[in-house]
């Protein structure tokens, strides 16, 4: 049997089991042609294999490995077939992509990190009837679903902590930033609250994007080149709003025996973890979500569009505050993968994972 008709089976015996328990109908009537009534026209019912695309606009960096490894793992406990593409942010390269996906044959589209040109292209996605969920993406297309991390939320818990690190003072921070990306417009609302406030004070502003494939290099030589302009005592703390721009601080900080000046970052990956438990590390906190949890998140989104289910029109997925001094507690060899023995907060969600789901995971 093909797996799309299995999903579709024990999807419409999950209805009928739990509208069967709800007391507003008797098993008879919650099941057979009713059930299946709930879901008729689906592509489940109407093709072979269940088929998905997850195309992401970064390159393929740590964070990227692992959101892309949550979506192909969610997605193959669902029975579906996962194509991946990293398009490296490019978007020329990302349309190229996008087109090939829409002569496909998909089922459903989860995008990551899409920018001008994606608004069209999902456009396209969802007048051939094909599901989307679109995360950290530049578009406000009618259907589809939106997710982020909690980005507001990040900022916050990235800069409250570098404010209680320097009590006594307003810090000197350089920020670490770049317009022009639906996360970091986030990110820098806040950051410019704080700066009106008068909580921070900001002495430079440098970020080095170039083509995503050295992120990390470029803003180590940025940073190494902006230190001699500050002598010592003339910057308190780094706020660097992605972990790339972090790593490259950590690097310069290091090179130039400028260690009493503390990061605090944004994102997380397991190389992000070895540099803050490195002995004498600068980078003292980031703030983050648990990217293959958000790979996670956006493909249980895009099965219960699929299903022909209701899903919110946006989705924020929660932050957690990650502490140089926690991990060195924990025993200073923490991971990416046992965060969640420090942290009750990190990986884990029940989170749209409906029954039916966990019938069909259970049935793979």
């Amino acid at each position: 049997m093909k797996r799309k008709l299995s999903f579709l089976l024990v999807l419409v015996m999950a209805v009928a089991s739990l509208a069967g328990c709800s007391g507003g109908a008797s098993t008879d009537e919650a099941s057979g042609d009713s059930a299946v009534a709930m879901y008729e026209g689906t592509p489940l019912a109407e093709k072979g294999d269940i088929k998905i695309a997850v195309i992401r606009n970064l390159g393929a960096d740590e964070h990227t490995a692992q959101f892309l490894a949550g979506a192909v793992e969610e997605g193959k406990s669902l029975g579906f077939g996962v194509d991946t593409f990293t398009t490296d942010g490019n978007n020329a390269k990302f349309e190229d992509i996008f087109n090939q996906v829409l002569l496909g044959d998909y089922d459903g589209i989860v995008v990551s990190h899409g920018q001008d040109n994606a608004q069209a292209l999902i456009e396209q996605a969802t007048e051939k009837g094909i599901p989307v969920v679109a995360f950290d993406t530049n578009a406000e297309v009618e259907g589809i679903t939106t997710t982020a991390q909690d980005d507001f939320s990040l900022a916050k818990l990235s800069l409250d902590a570098l404010i209680a690190a320097n009590p006594g003072k307003t810090p000197k921070i350089i920020k670490m930033w770049v317009a022009g990306f639906p996360p970091m417009e986030r990110r820098e609302q806040i950051y410019q609250e704080y700066l009106k406030e008068g909580k921070i004070e900001e002495v430079a502003v440098v970020g080095e994007v170039g083509d995503f494939t050295n992120v990390a290099g470029l803003n180590a030589n940025a940073i190494g080149s902006l230190l001699t302009r500050f002598p010592k005592g003339e910057v308190d703390a780094i706020w660097a709003s992605w972990d790339a721009f972090a790593t490259g601080a950590f690097t310069a900080l290091n090179e130039n025996n400028r260690t009493e000046i503390k990061i605090f970052g944004i994102d997380v990956s397991n190389a992000d973890l070895q540099m803050m438990q490195a002995e004498n590390s600068p980078w003292v906190l980031t703030a983050a979500a648990d990217a293959k949890l958000v790979g996670t998140l956006n493909v249980r989104l895009l099965a219960k569009k699929i299903a022909g289910e209701e899903t919110p029109a946006t989705y924020e997925i929660p932050a957690t505050t990650i502490a140089q001094e926690d991990l060195m507690k924990a025993g200073g060899q923490v991971t990416v993968e046992t965060l969640a023995d420090v942290y009750d907060t990190w990986g884990k969600s029940e989170t749209f994972n409906e029954d039916w789901m966990k019938q069909i995971k259970g049935s793979n």
